[in-house]
C-alpha cells in the first residue's frame, strides 16, 4: 500500500470512529409521545389504552427506555382541553395522539407544526379535521370510526328486533362536534327507511335524565346513542334508565350492551386504537401526515344481549344471533 492509500484508510477510519459518539446519542434517544383525552384515566377502558400500547411495543418503542408517554386527560370537561393541549406543545413532545373529536380540535389549534395522530373520531371531513382522507394536508392524520352506513346498519338492527316502532330518539351530547354530522346521517338512514327520528341532547348527568323525559313526553318507542366520551361514561345511568322506560335502543359501543344495553354495533375501537400506534411510528421514522391517508373502519362488531331482550319482553331474531360477534345471555 503506498502512501496516499495509506492516509485515505486512515481518515476513513478516523471518520467511523468519530461517528460513534453520534450513532449512540441517536440510538439513545427517547421520544415523548403525548396523548389527549377528554376523559379520565379512571373512566377511559383499558380496551383502548391497552391496543395502543402494545402497538407501540410491538413496534420496539419500550417506555423508559426510548419512549416517554405525556398523558393529559380533561376529566370530561371540554372546556380544559385546550389548555391540555397547550401543555403538549409547550413540553415539545414529537407527536400527540388525540382521541376524539374535540381532542384533535384542541391539539390543531394549539400547533401546526407538530404531527397529530387522530383516533376514536367521527367523520374527519364533515368535522374539517382534514382536507381528504387520501391527502389529509396539514399536519393531522390517523384513524376514523365512523363511515355513514353506520347510523343506517344501527337502524335496521333496532327494527329488526322492534319492527312495529316508527318514532326513534337519538341521544347525543351536543357539545362534541362529532355529533351533528352523525346525527344528519341518522336523519338521512331515517328517512329512507321511512321512520321519525328527533335528538334529545344530553352533556350531564342531569341533562341524560331531561333526555329521557323528553323521549317519554315525544312518544319515542326507542332510541339510538351516538358515541361520545362522556356518554360512555354515563353507561350505567343511561343503561338504567333504558331499562326504566322499556325502550329498546342501540348502541354504538360493546361497553353499553356489557352494563345491560340490549345491543351494540360499531367499529371495534381496540383495533383503532391499535392502528394509531402505526402512524405514530410511521411519523417518528419520518413520515409526513399530510400524505399519509386517514384509514377508516373495516371490522365492526354485533353484541346482543338476550337477558335484556326478554326483560323488554322482545325475541332477537334467528338471523341476527347467527351474526352476532357476541352473545351475552
Amino acid at each position: 500500500m503506498d502512501r496516499r492509500s495509506a492516509i485515505a484508510v486512515l481518515a476513513a477510519f478516523v471518520a467511523h470512529i468519530s461517528a460513534w459518539p453520534a450513532r449512540a446519542q441517536e440510538k439513545k434517544r427517547v421520544w415523548r409521545v403525548g396523548l389527549l383525552s377528554p376523559r379520565s384515566r379512571e373512566t377511559l377502558p383499558e380496551s383502548f389504552v391497552v391496543p395502543f400500547l402494545e402497538g407501540m411495543r410491538d413496534r420496539g418503542y419500550v417506555e423508559g427506555e426510548n419512549v416517554h408517554y405525556e398523558w393529559r386527560f380533561a376529566e370530561n370537561d371540554y372546556n380544559r382541553l385546550p389548555a391540555l393541549a397547550a401543555d403538549l406543545v409547550r413540553l415539545n413532545v414529537d407527536v400527540i395522539v388525540a382521541a376524539t373529536t374535540p381532542s384533535v380540535r384542541a391539539a390543531q389549534r394549539s400547533t401546526k407544526t407538530i404531527p397529530i395522530v387522530m383516533v376514536s373520531v367521527g367523520d374527519p371531513i364533515a368535522n374539517r379535521l382534514v382536507e381528504s382522507l387520501a391527502r389529509p394536508e396539514g399536519n393531522t392524520t390517523g384513524v376514523a370510526n365512523f363511515v355513514g352506513e353506520t347510523s343506517k346498519k344501527q337502524l335496521d338492527l333496532l327494527l329488526a328486533i322492534a319492527p312495529k316502532i316508527s318514532r326513534i330518539a337519538v341521544l347525543l351530547n351536543p357539545q362534541n362536534p362529532s355529533s351533528a354530522p352523525i346525527y344528519r346521517s341518522v336523519q338521512d338512514a331515517a328517512r329512507e327507511i321511512g321512520v321519525t327520528v328527533f335528538d334529545t341532547p344530553a352533556a350531564t348527568f342531569s341533562e341524560i335524565e331531561q333526555a329521557f323525559a323528553t323521549m317519554a313526553r315525544q312518544h319515542a318507542q326507542g332510541f339510538v346513542l351516538i358515541s361520545d366520551p362522556f356518554l360512555v361514561q354515563a353507561r350505567t345511568q343511561i343503561v338504567r334508565l333504558t331499562a326504566k322506560a322499556k325502550l329498546p335502543a342501540v348502541f354504538p359501543l360493546r361497553e353499553y350492551a356489557q352494563a345491560g344495553g340490549l345491543v351494540s354495533y360499531g367499529t371495534i375501537r381496540a383495533d383503532t386504537y391499535r392502528r394509531a400506534a402505526v402512524f405514530v411510528d410511521k411519523i417518528l421514522k419520518g413520515a409526513n401526515p399530510s400524505e399519509l391517508p386517514v384509514e377508516l373502519p373495516t371490522s365492526f362488531n354485533l353484541v346482543l344481549n338476550l337477558k335484556t331482550a326478554k326483560a323488554l319482553g322482545l325475541t332477537i331474531p334467528k338471523e341476527l344471533l347467527l351474526r352476532a360477534d357476541e352473545v351475552m345471555e
